[in-house]
């Protein structure tokens, strides 16, 4: 085992629904109230913030970097 940090059990099901594709309106919302048990924009407060933390970089660099990317694209078109 490591001496690093990791991430929370509720840090790693915000990436794990950001992880997923979903269809049709609310779904996502939806699913972030039932599953998370908090407001979607909660939600999105704890994943902005996840993603400027290397840890979840290290635990799933495929979305978090997508999701800088968009993060990125976003501010550069204000």
């Amino acid at each position: 085992m490591t001496d690093e940090p990791t991430l929370t059990e509720r840090e790693r099901a915000v990436l794990g629904v950001e992880r997923r594709s979903w269809s049709g309106p609310g779904a996502k919302e939806r699913a972030i109230r039932e599953q998370l048990g908090m407001s979607p924009v909660r939600y999105y407060q704890l994943l902005n913030a996840l993603l400027d933390d290397p840890r979840a970089l290290a635990h799933d660099p495929v979305t978090v970097n997508r999701l800088r990317r968009v993060r990125d694209a976003r501010r550069s078109r204000r």
